[in-house]
């Protein structure tokens, strides 16, 4: 960490440390006993473990993910999506509706159409990179209104921060409904939305700062003080 409170940023190739019986993570790999940085990012060098956290970089699905897609076709027996990433995701009819619907009379759209925005989760990611999506989890749900903007996914880790501290921050003193795919999608509803994303995509900016998490809570506090 440098005098200005920012986070040292490592470059592809740089030496981090010793390995000395740690686990390798994330964005690292080793040359006999040496960890080098194998990406553009952040180093998290711990007790236990070696990593680094990628500041670029585009969404790879892995199941479990709770992700924000658009819907982009309808076809006849469920939906082709959006899910910020180099592969659509489908979203089958069984994993999206309860009862039973006879495809070959029912519009399906009735359910989700192009351009709805839903929070589903990555229920299966095979080999060869074809991704599902379902709606059957718990908070899963149709986003009607709002906005919805696209920030580096490496980012939103930081956008949650520990233990939902962040974004918690921003809903609190904003009062919007704020829905964050960990593919980068993040979903506002609020009369302040505007705020909102005025803090989101400042700590996508200034993720590397130190402080972070007091600074976007003044900034705020003050622009409602203001007012």
């Amino acid at each position: 960490m440098n005098e200005e409170g920012i986070r040292e940023i490592v470059l592809p190739g740089e030496f981090l440390c010793e390995k000395a019986g740690r686990k390798l993570g994330n964005g690292v790999y080793l040359e006999g006993e040496k960890v080098f940085a194998k990406v553009l990012g952040i180093p998290k060098i711990e007790e236990n473990e070696i990593s680094i956290i990628p500041l670029a970089g585009v969404y790879i699905p892995r199941t479990g993910d709770r992700v924000i897609g658009k819907v982009v076709s309808v076809e006849i027996s469920g939906w082709f999506v959006d899910i910020n990433s180099p592969y659509l995701a489908f979203l089958p009819l069984s994993e999206a509706v309860v009862e039973f619907v006879d495809i070959y009379k029912t519009d399906i759209s009735r359910y989700f159409d192009v351009d709805d925005t839903i929070f589903c989760t990555v229920s299966k990611v095979t080999k060869d990179r074809t991704v599902q999506v379902s709606m059957k989890n718990i908070g899963s749900r149709k986003l009607h209104g709002g906005v919805l903007i696209k920030i580096n996914p490496n980012k939103v880790p930081r956008i949650i921060g520990k233990g939902g501290s962040m974004i918690n921050i921003i809903k609190r003193k904003t009062g919007c409904e704020i829905y964050v795919g960990r593919n980068g999608y993040i979903w506002i509803k609020g009369e302040k939305k505007t705020k909102a994303v005025e803090a989101i995509l400042k700590i996508e900016k200034e993720s590397h700062v130190i402080g972070l998490t007091e600074k976007i809570e003044n900034m705020l506090s003050e622009t409602y003080e203001q007012k």
